[in-house]
């Protein structure tokens, strides 16, 4: 199943435990995924695209990788 609700900034840095600001300096260095959609000017990402994003992240590892 997947999530194609649309996140704004508010949304992604609320996911990601950050300031707004701080996922459009994200964006505005390239560190975001494309936006999947702009409407009047603002970009949108599906939460699914997020979530991607988050994964890939580094320093993300999965708490798999640390175990016994």
């Amino acid at each position: 199943m997947t999530d194609r609700r649309l996140w704004s900034y508010k949304e992604i840095a609320a996911h990601i435990g950050v300031q707004t600001d701080t996922v459009r300096t994200y964006r505005k260095h390239g560190l975001l995924p494309k936006p999947d959609l702009t409407e009047g000017g603002k970009p949108y990402w599906f939460a699914d695209t997020v979530r991607a994003w988050v994964a890939s992240r580094p320093g993300n590892r999965s708490r798999r990788d640390s175990g016994n």
